[in-house]
């Protein structure tokens, strides 16, 4: 699998990280985790294959993680490398999700799922497996964020990946993100966190240490992370892996 960040920041405007979306190449199709308002532009100033795009995981109902969906489907419905396309495209996420794009297909009359191809959209059940791509199966976890938001644990073939999105500290995700090959982990803090909702460094090097991944991403950064030294502030936590800081651009190859 191959991992681009579109956005690592999160919902505060920020010159250089916008906010959150993932893409993730497999041998089986293309997925974007999160749709940011940002996404639809990032995917095309990152030259990844979005008229290619199959499925996109929505892990909350926040606009820093879905806020993009009307614009990402008003936009395909226009676009030109859209015309010929055939199948479907898939849009997962937790319970209330169809309800959401609902409300926005008739904004307007917009008919954003009147499109050439079929927009299958997919609310998913904690801990149920499913293939979120052909032959790619995920799987789901409750986080302690929003009532709606989840973890996704993907697996393709041999190779896996956890995607925390936003959550507070729950020793949960080290066990769901047991030995993946990559733990995609939000930091929204470097320290004396303001809220319960989200986490902060140590907490973050805590849960990694336990759950024991081959590698690491720390993600979802607020501005008071400019001025860091990442890779010292990490070095302090003493890490049991490596841990890469999430830049917008930044591509990952994960074996």
């Amino acid at each position: 699998m191959r991992l681009v960040v579109l956005g690592s920041g999160s919902t505060v405007p920020h010159p250089f990280r916008t906010s959150s979306a993932y893409w993730l190449e497999t041998a089986r199709g293309n997925l974007l985790l999160d749709c940011s308002a940002t996404a639809p532009s990032r995917m095309a100033a990152c030259g990844v294959d979005w008229p290619n795009l199959d499925a996109i995981w929505v892990s909350h109902f926040h606009m820093d993680h879905c806020g993009g969906l009307g614009p990402l489907l008003a936009g395909v419905k226009h676009a030109p490398q859209m015309k010929s396309r055939t199948k479907p495209l898939r849009i997962f996420g937790p319970r209330g999700l169809r309800d959401l794009i609902d409300r926005l297909n008739n904004v307007n009359n917009y008919r954003l799922l009147e499109q050439v191809f079929p927009v299958e959209i997919v609310e998913v059940i904690e801990l149920e497996e499913f293939e979120i791509l052909p032959d790619v199966e995920a799987v789901v976890m409750k986080t302690l964020h929003t009532d709606e938001s989840h973890a996704i644990h993907i697996r393709n073939g041999d190779t896996t990946l956890v995607y925390s999105a936003d959550t507070g500290f729950d020793k949960r995700i080290s066990a769901f993100g047991r030995n993946v090959d990559l733990l995609i982990l939000e930091c929204t803090f470097l320290k004396n966190k303001p809220v319960e909702k989200h986490l902060e460094l140590a907490e973050a090097i805590f849960l990694i240490n336990k759950a024991k991944p081959k590698r690491a991403m720390l993600t979802h950064f607020y501005p008071e992370w400019d001025d860091v030294n990442f890779n010292k502030e990490v070095a302090n936590h003493s890490p049991m892996c490596e841990v890469i800081e999430a830049v917008d651009g930044l591509v990952v190859e994960i074996i």
